[in-house]
């Protein structure tokens, strides 16, 4: 009797310890399944706001506030825009001084918390940039999806996705560059989006089936007078991009591909993502397997199915050694395949998604010169 007893505690402990640890995996996997669009990252840190003066705003001292180039700070109820470190302002061993360009909304008061975003801009094309900009709902799989159509005098469309951790207002960054060029562009907004339909479960699927909604912005391109598109994604945009060029039914009228910080290994990226929420190391294949059960989203593909084997359009490809949810050498090996389809421009200094921000003039210099021949 007490050893059945025995038994039946050791066997309760266990299914506990069980319980317990697929309830941690599950939410470790909430890092990247649950990634609320327009909010930080776990891998972005929460900077200090310790003062403002003229043009200049101290923050603190980390190596995020050290990244060159144009950055959106974002806080709670407020945006500003901030630019590059300023050499010659009087900071301390504990501060950053960086240009402040403009406070978008709201106020920024010693003691905010505040961090780096990609998203310069906020609003929409017309308030931000004064660019006309025309409000449409595109007929998606799970139901309508809100979208901005800037019209161009080409007849090639860029169509730009946002991914992880940002909305489509990221695509602002690169729309008055492609806007003087006369490119029509659709910036869509995908399930999961504020506006968009609801996902299944509610769960980001790293761009697996997101795709899907892609696909039905280039069946709307096509149909409004579109001869060809280019897909420029982020992140799991750049995903989406690589998906729907290998699967729609309309990747024929896909002519190029502009992928920046794409993730090429949900697996990866999932484990950065809860590793960043300080999940310990023998629970993040927990979270891997959690996600799969969550999503059916069953591992990574063989090398026969990656994406270099399906590649048919030329791909220009941005990511930098500093992305730490999405690693740059998947992105190396992708460029060493298929050197006849991949133009590869590392970038230094740059978190993920956020290649342009770096430096704005070399990238877009980039893009002008794998645009032409596609005009």
């Amino acid at each position: 009797m007490r050893t059945a007893r025995a038994t039946a505690a050791a066997v309760t402990a266990l299914f506990g310890v069980g319980a317990a640890a697929v309830a941690a995996g599950r939410f470790a996997s909430d890092a990247a399944l649950k990634a609320p669009p327009g909010r930080p990252l776990p891998t972005e840190p929460r900077l200090t706001v310790h003062g403002t003066a003229a043009g200049q705003i101290s923050l603190t001292r980390d190596l995020a506030a050290l990244r060159p180039g144009r950055y959106g700070l974002s806080g709670d109820g407020s945006h500003a825009v901030v630019g590059p470190v300023l050499a010659d302002a009087s900071d301390t061993a504990d501060t950053v001084v960086r240009r402040l360009e403009r406070v978008t909304h709201g106020t920024l008061e010693p003691g905010d918390k505040a961090w780096l975003t990609p998203n310069l801009y906020v609003g929409n094309p017309s308030a931000a940039l004064g660019i006309e900009h025309t409000d449409i709902d595109i007929p998606g799989e799970l139901g309508a999806l809100p979208a901005w159509f800037v019209p161009g005098a080409r007849d090639t469309w860029v169509i730009a996705v946002h991914g992880l951790g940002t909305t489509r207002e990221l695509a602002m960054n690169v729309m008055g560059f492609l806007h003087s060029n006369h490119f029509p562009v659709l910036a869509l907004s995908y399930r999961g989006d504020l506006g968009a339909p609801r996902p299944p479960g509610g769960l980001n699927h790293l761009g697996e089936t997101e795709w899907r909604d892609l696909d039905a912005a280039i069946r709307h391109a096509v149909r409004h007078g579109a001869r060809q598109v280019v897909l420029h994604g982020w992140s799991s945009g750049a995903t989406m991009a690589l998906r729907a060029a290998a699967h729609s039914e309309l990747r024929d009228r896909v002519s190029g591909l502009v992928l920046d910080s794409p993730v090429l290994s949900w697996e990866t990226t999932l484990r950065a993502l809860a590793a960043a929420r300080r999940t310990p190391g023998p629970l993040l294949p927990l979270a891997v397997r959690a996600a799969q059960g969550r999503t059916g989203l069953y591992g990574d593909r063989a090398p026969d199915a990656s994406p270099a084997a399906g590649l048919q359009v030329p791909a220009l490809v941005f990511h930098g050694p500093d992305d730490t949810v999405a690693p740059w050498q998947l992105s190396r090996r992708l460029a060493d395949a298929r050197p006849d389809m991949v133009a590869f421009r590392t970038v230094g200094n740059a978190p993920h998604g956020a290649m342009w921000n770096a430096d704005p003039q070399a990238y877009e210099e980039a893009l002008r010169r794998f645009l032409t021949p596609l005009m």
